[in-house]
């Protein structure tokens, strides 16, 4: 059994479908971990995931993110110290409101499966990356 290994500083970066930029960290067999960050006042575009669900944790930067699944749709704020849940099908859309990059920790249940993971939907506010 191999232990899964990375660092910040030394995890390439990508460009996740909604445009955020993401650095790959821990992957496992059962979940992947990376941190995403969106620049001052950008915007991600809205997406939904096929097969995948996720937990955030906000490390830095305030903004605000749009959920809708089903009959329930919500925008709550987002700063440092909150968690949250993306189930698995909800669209969701996620923006910084401040002058410095918001930047998130998030946790993907089972490990990313690449960029087909997701469809774009319509959401509340015009993308900008």
């Amino acid at each position: 059994m191999a232990f899964a290994t990375q660092t910040l500083a030394t995890a390439g970066e990508v460009t996740a479908p909604d445009g955020s930029m993401v650095r790959i960290l821990a992957v496992a067999t059962r979940g992947s971990m990376a941190h995403f960050t969106l620049p001052p006042h950008g915007v991600a575009r809205a997406v939904r995931h096929r097969t995948v669900e996720e937990l955030w944790f906000i490390v830095s930067g305030r903004g605000r993110i749009w959920r809708c699944e089903a009959d329930t749709e919500e925008v709550v704020g987002l700063e440092y110290g909150m968690s949250l849940a993306i189930p698995c099908g909800a669209s969701f859309q996620f923006r910084s409101d401040s002058a410095e990059p918001l930047h998130a920790i998030g946790v993907t249940m089972p490990p990313w499966p690449g960029d087909d993971e997701a469809c774009f939907v319509e959401g509340p506010w015009e993308a900008t990356v």
